[in-house]
């Protein structure tokens, strides 16, 4: 049985996505309670990469109000690839800075999986930071992201997240294939 605080994260960030469908502002509102949520959460189970994670997913989700109440007076940002050299350097980045934090966490605290947990920090990171550029490979960062954090929420007994991300790899899926059509389509009116 999940705990009330796992529930009520769960649905907030839920919600949050739910809106973000919707084009609506507060989705960034309803996001930032959410990761709070979810940040207590984690410290409890001690996914303290997580924690950190939600700490990042607020400072951006705040950006992202910000930029919305502003409008984007320049248009749409379109859907792009990133090139393979860069690709492979943000890649490369990840990795180190995984085992970086994981050996830190494994040091220095009592964190559960810090390797995997660190894994989840450091590719969701990436996957946030191309999603913000609308860069088609966002989709297969979120794919590795959800296909590491729904082993490691279950076997905290977090199954509700767990079921949660297991609806966010659908959703990642189904972004790869829209996006993915999308470039195509700019790609042959170019």
């Amino acid at each position: 049985m999940p705990s009330n605080l796992e529930l009520f994260a769960n649905i907030a960030n839920l919600i949050a996505v739910l809106l973000a469908a919707r084009n609506s502002v507060h989705t960034w509102s309803v996001g930032i309670v959410g990761c709070l949520l979810f940040g207590w959460l984690f410290f409890t189970v001690q996914l303290y990469a997580d924690v950190t994670l939600q700490g990042f997913f607020i400072v951006t989700s705040a950006m992202g109000w910000w930029a919305w109440l502003r409008g984007n007076a320049g248009g749409a940002l379109p859907i792009s690839r990133t090139p393979p050299r860069a690709l492979l350097g943000y890649l490369g980045l990840a990795v180190i800075v995984a085992v970086a934090y994981g050996l830190l966490l494994h040091r220095f605290t009592d964190a559960y999986a810090p390797l995997v947990d660190s894994l989840v920090l450091t590719f969701s990171v990436l996957a946030q930071l191309l999603l913000m550029r609308r860069r088609v490979e966002t989709w297969y960062g979120w794919l590795l992201v959800n296909t590491l954090a729904v082993p490691l929420f279950a076997s905290r007994e977090l199954y509700l997240t767990a079921g949660l991300y297991v609806l966010f790899w659908c959703n990642a899926w189904y972004g790869l294939y829209r996006w993915r059509r999308e470039l195509q389509g700019q790609e042959r009116l170019a």
